[in-house]
């Protein structure tokens, strides 16, 4: 039997989930989070055997929270599920320690054969991810400046592009807007950049900004 927690801040979400893992005889849920929070605290607490993990939460989440687990709790298998289809997040997700990464509007086919994997001891990435983590360990052709942005900075980045304030960004990453304006700061400075507008023009040609379907 694979013992699953579910970490999503959404509880539409976290019920849907749970829908389609009830058909499963070998998978059951034994716990939830609503946060990052939540979610170390059942890491710290144990007695289950994979985590399927939200990137975006509340307080500490994203590649941040997926490398504290990794820190925590070393064999705890990762399978992120998330809204974020763009290569990027994946690769970052992959190295900082998650076995498998999904998207939403792939969980109702892949779910249950993505978790069974992953519990497996077997990783569970798209063809796309595993050829760009392929591409990123091969002398590069051409330096991309995201790159070099920090974890949090690819953070920041996202939500900077995706129309989020200062504020706003410092109430979901629970930082000061001072710390997130230093962010944003660094952010530029790494990208060769002088503007927002830059970063968001630079966001939508590089197809680093989530499509987001009706």
């Amino acid at each position: 039997m694979i013992r699953i927690v579910i970490a999503d801040d959404h509880t539409i979400m976290r019920e849907g989930l749970k829908r389609i893992l009830d058909g499963a005889e070998d998978i059951t849920v034994v716990g939830e989070a609503t946060d990052g929070f939540e979610a170390l605290a059942h890491v710290r607490k144990g007695g289950f055997d994979l985590l399927l993990l939200d990137l975006s939460m509340p307080g500490r989440s994203g590649v941040e929270l997926i490398r504290q687990i990794k820190d925590e709790s070393p064999k705890l298998p990762m399978l992120i599920l998330t809204m974020h289809e763009e290569e990027q997040y994946a690769v970052r997700a992959i190295r900082a320690g998650a076995r498998g990464y999904l998207t939403k509007e792939s969980a109702g086919t892949q779910l249950l054969s993505a978790i069974r994997r992953v519990a497996s001891g077997r990783p569970y990435i798209s063809t796309e991810v595993a050829e760009q983590l392929a591409i990123d360990v091969m002398p590069a052709s051409e330096h991309l400046p995201h790159k070099d942005l920090s974890n949090r900075e690819f953070e920041v980045f996202n939500l900077l592009v995706i129309g989020k304030s200062i504020t706003e960004i410092a109430d979901m990453l629970h930082l000061s807007a001072k710390t997130v304006s230093t962010h944003k700061t660094r952010i530029l400075q790494k990208m060769s950049m002088n503007s927002l507008a830059e970063m968001v023009q630079y966001a939508v040609a590089h197809h680093l900004i989530p499509t987001v379907k009706a």
